[in-house]
């Protein structure tokens, strides 16, 4: 038997819990015996039960201490045989085995902790996720309602602009309340521009363009600043940020208020 076979296989630890059979355990102390680092490495791990065996031991009852003492005393003129000791072998077989399943329940519970732990986290993050989505519902809801309250108002004046030559499918519906002093405008079917560009509203008041804000590219319903005695609605194409002046010739859509 091979010296690497037996350290490969733990025939060592086997040899100490007598889990081998006659015939690999003669082949073993053969073995043992040819090659003395193999046994010091036994007499390390039978040492090492031995002392897993110690910490693992359950103390005797009282009762029998005094009972052992006892015996002593009454035969204290007698002759007294002492059996030859025997092999720690079997009772470090048995500590093995405790030991063995104590560090498997150890493991099992570990990983059940840890299997725990992650269930937890998951749940937590789902919860997180769920209320992070009725959050957002909520809001969207909240907005949603806003804007049809604005656009009903029976003060509402709707006014639909339509694109002119220059941008022919683009369309805006504005929803001027003179009396709340507002304008809501909904943008879903103006063409998207690209990051160099935004569109920019504008009243006409008395032949001068006010501005009226830049278009946020990413809503759908948004609020545009109310400018008293309006005559016209206009929109035009600026450079992105807006522009202090309409680029006339940039003009896509424009309409008359009554």
């Amino acid at each position: 038997m091979e010296k690497t076979y037996i350290l490969d296989n733990g025939l060592l630890e086997l040899y100490v819990l007598g889990e081998l059979n006659a015939n690999e355990q003669a082949q073993l102390e053969t073995a043992i015996a040819k090659h003395p680092e193999l046994k010091l490495q036994l007499d390390t791990i039978e040492a090492n039960f031995e002392k897993m065996a110690l910490e693992n031991a359950i103390d005797a009852p009282k009762e029998v201490k005094s009972n052992v003492l006892n015996t002593i005393s009454k035969s204290s003129t007698k002759t007294v045989f002492i059996a030859p000791q025997k092999s720690l072998r079997p009772y470090l077989n048995i500590a093995a085995s405790v030991a063995a399943l104590l560090f498997i329940g150890s493991i099992y519970m570990f990983s059940q902790l840890n299997n725990t732990k992650k269930q937890l986290q998951l749940v937590e993050q789902e919860n997180k996720k769920l209320n992070s989505n009725i959050e957002n519902l909520n809001n969207y809801l909240m907005e949603t309602n806003k804007w049809y309250v604005a656009i009903n108002d029976p003060d509402v004046q709707k006014y639909v602009l339509t694109g002119n030559a220059l941008m022919p499918e683009a369309t805006v519906i504005s929803y001027v309340n003179n009396e709340k002093k507002s304008v809501v405008i909904n943008t879903k079917y103006l063409p998207k521009l690209d990051d160099e560009h935004d569109y920019q509203m504008w009243a006409d008041v008395e032949g001068k363009m006010i501005n009226m804000g830049v278009i946020d590219k990413n809503k759908d319903m948004l609020a545009m600043n109310y400018i008293d005695n309006a005559e016209s609605l206009n929109i035009t194409i600026e450079p992105a940020g807006g522009n202090d002046h309409p680029t006339v010739s940039q003009l896509i859509t424009n309409i008359y208020l009554n």
